[in-house]
């Protein structure tokens, strides 16, 4: 039997795996379709196949359905969540040159106190930090802002924030065009690898369990073709649980460091999924907890409004009417509707989001 193909994007990253796992391992074909992936080279490049029909469905940086409904980034169509595709799996990186100013700083590379790390890179910064992001409206991004901002850096305006592809990033360190990064695995490690800088620190430090990347749609097609758009959520749900099972990681990492994906060798892919990561070229190395999750797959609406409020402060729009603009981009119904006819789902169990600095995100929401 012909199964019915879907077109969706990705691009070469770690937190891609869910949408490569299901097409590898057959969840799609389980669900009665074909995944048919296609990669593109930048966010905008992914953002602009599914605004224009090139393909139904995209892994996405969480922010960007928020950012559509806020007007941002010059979208014409709205852009929905309709799941999460991974938690976490970022790591910030500084130049050598900074690395080394911070290495008589006590705690500065502990890599998991961003507090002191945080503090450690304001007080050696002589002017605006020139941080690397692959998106500007991405949770890289926005982790950078709340957790410099937190511990005293003036924002915005300490900030200068560019926007690097994950690919180039550790190029753009290396030649001096940015003093540090917050991106995606596996471009931190590379950026390691080629001895461009050190890794400071997970992003799970600063935000555990931050929706990192999401499953997005034309908010139109989410009534439209509702039948298939819930069959690839339930693939995705498969393939996210089967990540999150530590038995299966020499599996995907193999998948993952093909040529058609990612790749980079797997045993670098390795060290995101198991959380054990080179930190420097010098051999440093720690173990993270929890570092990328797959199997979380609700888009929690309360995210989406912290999203919203965070942009809206930032670039000075009406924060009342930006957060529940932002809030339903994040289809919760529609992705409950589609996981409750998987006979092994569990509902996920509401959990507190707190920040490194003890802030929990209801409260930082104004709930």
């Amino acid at each position: 039997m012909t199964l019915s193909p879907l077109p969706v994007g990705f691009l070469p990253l770690v937190d891609a795996a869910p949408l490569i796992v299901a097409a590898e391992m057959g969840f799609d074909h389980a669900e009665g379709f074909a995944l048919d992936l296609r990669r593109a080279t930048s966010w905008s490049g992914l953002r602009d196949m599914v605004s224009f029909g090139q393909v139904m469905a995209a892994q996405m940086l969480s922010p960007m359905p928020v950012a559509a409904a806020l007007g941002l980034g010059g979208v014409s169509v709205g852009l929905s969540a309709i799941s999460v595709l991974s938690t976490n799996g970022e790591v910030i990186g500084v130049s050598s040159r900074i690395a080394d100013q911070l290495r008589a700083i006590p705690n500065a590379l502990a890599f998991n106190d961003a507090a002191a790390a945080g503090a450690a890179l304001i007080s050696i910064a002589g002017g605006p930090l020139r941080m690397g992001v692959p998106f500007p409206f991405s949770m890289h991004a926005e982790l950078l802002y709340y957790w410099l901002s937190s511990l005293g850096l003036p924002a915005p305006s300490g900030l200068d924030i560019r926007t690097v592809p994950p690919p180039l990033m550790a190029a753009a360190m290396a030649s001096g065009e940015i003093d540090a990064f917050c991106v995606g695995e596996p471009w931190g490690s590379i950026a390691v690898e080629q001895n461009a800088g050190e890794l400071l620190l997970p992003g799970c430090a600063i935000w555990p369990g931050a929706p990192e990347k999401i499953l997005g749609v034309r908010t139109d097609l989410v009534e439209t073709i509702a039948e298939q758009l819930s069959a690839l959520v339930r693939a995705v749900w498969h393939a996210g649980q089967w990540l999150d099972d530590p038995r299966n990681h020499t599996v995907a990492c193999e998948i993952l460091s093909s040529r058609t994906y990612l790749d980079v060798p797997s045993e670098i892919i390795d060290r995101s999924l198991t959380g054990h990561l080179l930190t420097s070229a010098r051999g440093g190395s720690h173990v993270v907890r929890d570092f990328v999750g797959f199997s979380q797959t609700m888009p929690e609406e309360r995210h989406a409004a912290w999203m919203a409020g965070r942009l809206a402060g930032r670039l000075g729009l009406d924060k009342t009417a930006a957060v529940p603009a932002g809030r339903v981009r994040f289809a919760a119904a529609f992705h409950r509707n589609a996981v409750q006819a998987i006979p092994e789902h569990q509902p996920q169990s509401p959990r507190l989001d707190r920040f490194f600095d003890g802030r929990d995100l209801d409260i930082d929401l104004g709930d």
